[in-house]
């Protein structure tokens, strides 16, 4: 497996920077830094989606936030992804878009108010629909738009790179009928039953659990934590530096 994984880095090796890149070619995905300095964040997501992932011992990962939240798109970008493009196989990831939204019902659907505004609350509802219909490549496609300068924009996009097979006007069905209102409701139920209560977002969960050490512990690296947490044998990554980020939070008011 390791020699599969080295050819195909091999065959993009054209496509990086040499210069800028101080790393061998069976270096460049064993840690976060190595991959973002040669340009291969992307590549090494796609090697790595080879490896088994053992559920019973993986750190759960559980992300509460809403779509427009600056801290949010922060720490789903550049913490949380590339975590999980290096230790995938040490970690599963549950994205509940809601954050600090209220809901009410008016005796046929339920209407949903949002931190951030009307568009906050689509593309809560895109990214919701997302979830439901791209099943795995899902991660991919919400952290394209996270990433993007236009959030909602971005999204018919970032399907038709990630799941190409997937139709925009399938998620946006989803999104304007039944199935997205309901599911919804779903993320309002399970955001409005965390314990202790979310007070800001992003809001993170470990393995069941939320508390202010752990959620510092993420917001500053959640890479190290999770290494730290994991059961089974330490992937190689876990070995290396580690990247170190800033707490910042959309407060529930």
């Amino acid at each position: 497996m390791k020699g599969i994984i080295l050819f195909t880095l091999l065959t993009i090796w054209s496509n990086v920077d040499c210069k800028s890149c101080s790393y061998s070619p069976s270096q460049w995905c064993t840690s976060l830094d190595s991959a973002i300095e040669c340009g291969v964040l992307k590549q090494c997501l796609e090697t790595n989606a080879t490896k088994p992932n053992t559920l019973e011992q993986s750190v759960q990962v559980e992300l509460y936030y809403e779509s427009l939240c600056p801290a949010c798109r922060y720490f789903l970008t550049s913490q949380l992804l590339p975590t999980w493009t290096m230790l995938q196989d040490a970690m599963s990831v549950t994205l509940v878009p809601y954050g600090n939204a209220g809901e009410s019902f008016d005796g046929k659907k339920y209407q949903f108010t949002c931190q951030h505004g009307e568009e906050e609350c689509l593309g809560n509802m895109i990214e919701t629909c997302i979830l439901n219909v791209t099943g795995s490549n899902a991660f991919q496609i919400i952290y394209c738009m996270e990433a993007s300068t236009d959030v909602v924009k971005a999204g018919e996009k970032c399907v038709e790179l990630y799941d190409p097979t997937t139709k925009w006007d399938s998620i946006m069905t989803c999104v304007k009928g039944d199935q997205g209102n309901q599911l919804m409701h779903q993320n309002a139920v399970k955001t409005g039953a965390l314990k202790p209560t979310h007070n800001y977002v992003p809001w993170i969960v470990i393995n069941g659990e939320h508390t202010e050490e752990l959620q510092d512990k993420a917001m500053s690296s959640l890479f190290a934590l999770v290494c730290s947490m994991y059961k089974g044998s330490k992937p190689e990554a876990c070995s290396t530096a580690l990247m170190k980020r800033h707490r910042s939070y959309c407060h529930d008011e």
